[in-house]
This record gives structure tokens, C-alpha cells and sequence, in this order.
């Protein structure tokens, strides 16, 4: 005979911190150079990858990018590709571009490059024989988990995604059945928010979620 597992109580005063949780979560592009323990780091992961995943696939693939020189190659990547991407801005956009902080790619303590592994067996491919893009979905969830648990001890993140995916694989040596899905930049932010960074400069205003809900 089992016995039932009691599940936790989330409270009013959880469900209101998890909300904070969400608002003040921020996409961080300046970074303190402060080393971060690596027990912590190692921590976080663990908490990303009980992130849901198709089929139980767990298609995630985290490398901890410390060497000088694959990190330079990772920032030529960037300066090479943010330089074609302020070409195709013009007027106010492209003086607004020229002038935004897009990467923490010096300043960061730690790097984490996150790679889908599509040639893992792994959940033997229930839910996305179909739809075999849910497999990168499911490391984004992954990452968004870790996004949040980074938050919850202090530490910021930040997405760099004008890259080279092939190049950057590349440069980190990973098997050719993985995939880029995200370079991410950690460490503890310069400065706090509840707003993003986009919003505050004028880029681009967060709309209401009336706006993206349909009924049919």
C-alpha cells in the first residue's frame, strides 16, 4: 500500500512574493565582477532541470565557459554579428541601437552556454515526433527556471542571443548533434528593477495581456 504525498501549501503571501518574483525578474546587461561561488552555480542548474520537458526528454546541455579564449571567440561572434544588426536600424532606432549596453560579455563572472541535444534517446521521442521543436522549448523552460532561481539569490542574467550559432558551437567544441539554443551571462546586476531595461530606455513598451488573448 502507498501512501499519498501531502503536497506543499503555496500560501497568499507565496503567491504574491512568486508575482514580485516574476516582475522584478530582469534580463541584465551590466554585470559586477564579483566571482560567484561555484557550489551555487551548481545549485542553480539542478533547480533548472526540473524544468518540464517533452516526453521527459531532458534535451538540456549546460557548458560552463571559463576558458580566456573560447570567451574571446564568443565576443568577436558578438561584435561581428551586433555590427550587421545596427546596420539594419535606421533613423531613431538605429541612434537608440548604437547606444544600448546589448551584452555582459566582459564584465559577467560566469558564462553558461545552454545546448539542446538532439541526438539524445532520452523520453524516446514521446510528444515530438511531430513537433520535434519542442525539444528546444524545453530547454527554454529550463532556462527560464534557472532565470528564476538566479533571482531568488541575487544574481542576475542575461541572454545573448545576436550570435553565430555555428560559430559559437563551434568555439566551445560541443558534438555536432547539439544545438545553441542560449549563451547566457551571470552575475550579481549593477544595478535593481522592476522594469525592464528596453522599457526604461524607450525601445519597446510592454503590452497589455488583453492584447495577446484570443478566444475561439
Amino acid at each position: 500500500m502507498t501512501t499519498e504525498m501531502v503536497p506543499p501549501r503555496f500560501d497568499e503571501t507565496f503567491q504574491r512574493q512568486f508575482e514580485q518574483l516574476l516582475i522584478w525578474r530582469r534580463d541584465v546587461r551590466h554585470f559586477r565582477r564579483d566571482p560567484i561561488d561555484q557550489t551555487l552555480i551548481d545549485r542553480l542548474i539542478a533547480m533548472s532541470c526540473l524544468a518540464p520537458s517533452v516526453g521527459n526528454s531532458q534535451p538540456w546541455r549546460f557548458v560552463r565557459v571559463s576558458d580566456p579564449a573560447r570567451r574571446a571567440a564568443i565576443r568577436a561572434n558578438f561584435m561581428t554579428c551586433n555590427a550587421e544588426a545596427l546596420q539594419s536600424y535606421h533613423g531613431e532606432k538605429a541612434r537608440l541601437y548604437a547606444t544600448l549596453k546589448l551584452a555582459g560579455l566582459d564584465d559577467a563572472p560566469e558564462h553558461l552556454a545552454v545546448f539542446c541535444d538532439n541526438g539524445s534517446e532520452t523520453g524516446h521521442g514521446l510528444g515530438s515526433r511531430t513537433m520535434p521543436e519542442t525539444k528546444n522549448f524545453s530547454v527554454v523552460a529550463a532556462i527560464y527556471t534557472l532565470w528564476l532561481a538566479a533571482r531568488i539569490h541575487g544574481l542576475g542574467v542575461g541572454w545573448v542571443s545576436i550570435l553565430d550559432p555555428a560559430q559559437a558551437c563551434e568555439a566551445l567544441d560541443v558534438p555536432p548533434d547539439w544545438s545553441l539554443v542560449a549563451y547566457l551571462c551571470v552575475g550579481r546586476p549593477v544595478e535593481q528593477s522592476d522594469e525592464p531595461e528596453l522599457v526604461r530606455l524607450g525601445w519597446q513598451q510592454r503590452e497589455a495581456f488583453e492584447k495577446v488573448l484570443f478566444q475561439r
